[in-house]
């Protein structure tokens, strides 16, 4: 495991050099991926590693255990309430399509969920712009695969340091790095709405994506959502489409 977090330490130090930045910031959300992220980039820039805490209409408890992990972590971090900015814009898109005769269907979670994710995004970027820090993002394989994840959002990001470990090589990771024990026994949740967790919203469990992802055996049900995530979520894991030049 220690050769595995020197790697990982070593290839973040490298991607602050070729990028000719001053550091690396991540988004910490209090849940297990964005912890170990932290970890690492506190070990790669001891001096210039930035934890971002963004709530948005959240559980207070995540802000708690971000801080539990930013604490732990001994990283420095700063925390950016975004629920007025989110109510402001959410409002006034919904208020010029009503006005406009289009009715927002307010049954779509999603939409408002994407847009918190983006909001975070964008001030991810603002603030890494500010320090000169590049944007680390905290998806794992699982998310990958699956496409359990934002596009533009928790997606937009400029390094993926742990995007080849599964759920549970997080959780190794995890334990070796001291994160506190509360974030890694919690139920993973986006927090994207009161009672979310991932798995539910899933509708299967990270332990069954990981071992579809290395090749073992798993019910079928659990496959064919796997592979239908896998199907429906392929454009987030594409480059921009551009047509042919001699199109």
């Amino acid at each position: 495991m220690q050769e595995q977090v020197d790697k990982l330490v070593k290839w973040l130090q490298e991607q602050v050099k070729d990028a000719n930045v001053k550091g690396l910031l991540v988004g910490i959300s209090g849940g297990i991926d964005s912890a170990v992220v932290a970890n690492l980039i506190k070990k790669a820039m001891p001096e210039n590693a930035l934890g971002v805490m963004m709530p948005c209409k959240s559980n207070p408890d995540d802000l708690k255990y971000a801080k539990q992990v930013a604490e732990a972590a001994g990283i420095e971090h700063v925390t950016i309430d975004l629920t007025e900015a989110h109510d402001t814009l959410f409002n006034k898109i919904t208020n010029e399509l009503d006005q406009q005769g289009i009715h927002y269907k307010e049954q779509d979670k999603l939409a408002d969920a994407n847009l918190r994710a983006r909001l975070r995004m964008s001030t991810l970027y603002t603030v890494a712009t500010n320090h000169n820090y590049l944007v680390v993002g905290t998806d794992n394989a699982a998310e990958w695969y699956t496409g359990y994840f934002t596009k533009y959002g928790d997606g937009g990001i400029d390094l993926a340091p742990i995007i080849h470990l599964t759920k549970g090589e997080v959780k190794e990771m995890a334990k070796y790095l001291g994160v506190p024990e509360q974030v890694i026994t919690k139920k993973p949740s986006a927090g994207l709405w009161e009672g979310q967790t991932d798995e539910n919203e899933m509708g299967t469990t990270y332990e069954m994506i990981d071992q579809f992802l290395k090749g073992e055996s798993i019910p079928i049900k659990d496959k064919e959502i796997i592979e239908a995530m896998h199907k429906r979520s392929a454009h987030k894991r594409e480059g921009i489409k551009v047509p042919d030049k001699n199109v």
